[in-house]
């Protein structure tokens, strides 16, 4: 696919991590997602249906981190890229999501996991 949509720096609340206090405190999470379709039927016909969209993509993003706490940032980025390709115009997808609060105990600005997924 040469169209991209992306959607960067959704902001979500969750309880995600290995720890209790994270679990428990829960932290900020940063998503980024870019979603590879053929926007030429949307584009062409001016139709949101033959298109993602994204103010409701982001509302499911926003879901997906808020809910059903997970271990890891990769467990967390495979929902997310499931989320995407629900979207019948999404072809695949590369979402980033980063744990600016991450409990490493040097100084650091970021921390993140980029996955690639597209249908099978």
């Amino acid at each position: 696919m040469s169209d991209v949509l992306r959607l960067t720096g959704v902001r979500a609340t969750g309880h995600h991590g290995v720890f209790d206090h994270e679990r428990r405190d829960g932290q900020e999470f940063v998503v980024d997602v870019v979603v590879r379709l053929d926007a030429s039927a949307a584009a062409a016909g001016d139709d949101l249906g033959a298109t993602v969209h994204y103010g409701v993509l982001a509302e499911q993003i926003v879901a997906a981190v808020e809910n059903d706490p997970v271990d890891l940032i990769e467990t967390l980025a495979e929902r997310l890229a499931a989320v995407v390709l629900a979207h019948p115009a999404a072809a695949s997808t590369d979402v980033t999501v980063h744990k600016p609060s991450a409990p490493i105990t040097v100084p650091f600005d970021d921390v993140s996991i980029t996955i690639t997924r597209s249908r099978a």
